[in-house]
């Protein structure tokens, strides 16, 4: 049984966590961390607590869907404590990522954006395509719900990051939206579209155009569990890895797919 600590648990994801650690046998929800502890706990449910310092055990397996500064010191303590850590939020600046890696050359972390494992395979399959449909224009659409924090989406800009590097293109060529008269659109650019509104969840395009034909590469969530039974799969994972590194959701359906064939 891997006990598990998460971090932002009074969120949305951390209850999606919370409703999927329920119904998988091999984990249970020990602890439970956010800036206030909701009221009507269940007694004999999670512990409670509004510092992580203060419930983590040795064995633990920390989870944060949290802040920006609640990732860092998640990190931090985590490389102190020797516990091992799953990241899953989004919107970090250059110094804050590298705060996370920094605790990874002490403790085993596993960091994405998404942890859909749909998402993942859509990664793979823009991939593939890019090299052969080396000319042809990228855009890229990402539709979540009203109260997201952060535009366009940590998910939108990896892919936006994969396309990118597949043409030798920097980040200057990320085109957010379009106004006016602009002109026509230029060759070395990738169009950037975040729709904020109602519930939902994640949806993500990628829309590859050429001459009289294109193709579209599209992944929607329809519920959180998705994501949430996804980062089940990184505890797992994370809880069985001896050594320190950054790991990354490919290294977990690696791992797990290894796992399958033994």
């Amino acid at each position: 049984m891997i006990p598990l600590v998460v971090v932002g648990a009074a969120g949305r994801m951390g209850r999606a966590i919370a409703e999927a650690a329920s119904g998988s046998p091999d984990v249970t929800l020990r602890a439970c961390v956010d800036r206030a502890v909701p009221t009507g706990s269940e007694p004999g449910g999670p512990a409670w607590g509004t510092d992580l310092g203060a419930v983590a055990r040795p064995g633990d397996v920390v989870i944060e869907f949290s802040s920006a500064e609640g990732a860092v010191a998640a990190a931090r303590l985590c490389a102190e404590r020797g516990l091992p850590l799953v990241s899953g939020t989004t919107a970090l600046d250059p110094g804050q990522e590298a705060a996370v890696r920094e605790a990874a050359a002490r403790v085993p972390i596993v960091r994405a954006a998404n942890f859909s494992l749909g998402v993942l395979a859509l990664k793979q399959a823009l991939d593939a395509v890019l090299g052969p449909l080396a000319g042809w224009d990228v855009e890229i659409i990402e539709r979540h719900h009203r109260g997201k924090a952060d535009a366009p989406s940590g998910t939108a800009l990896d892919l936006a990051r994969r396309a990118r590097e597949a043409r030798g293109w920097g980040e200057e060529t990320l085109r957010h939206g379009r106004h006016g008269k602009g002109g026509p659109r230029n060759d070395a650019e990738i169009g950037m579209h975040a729709l904020r509104g109602g519930t939902w969840i994640g949806d993500h395009t990628v829309v590859l155009a050429g001459r009289g034909e294109w193709i579209e590469l599209r992944h929607v969530a329809q519920d959180r569990g998705a994501f949430a039974h996804g980062v089940l799969t990184a505890a797992r994972f994370i809880s069985s890895v001896a050594a320190p590194g950054f790991y990354t959701l490919n290294d977990v359906v690696r791992a797990a797919a290894t796992t399958s064939t033994v």
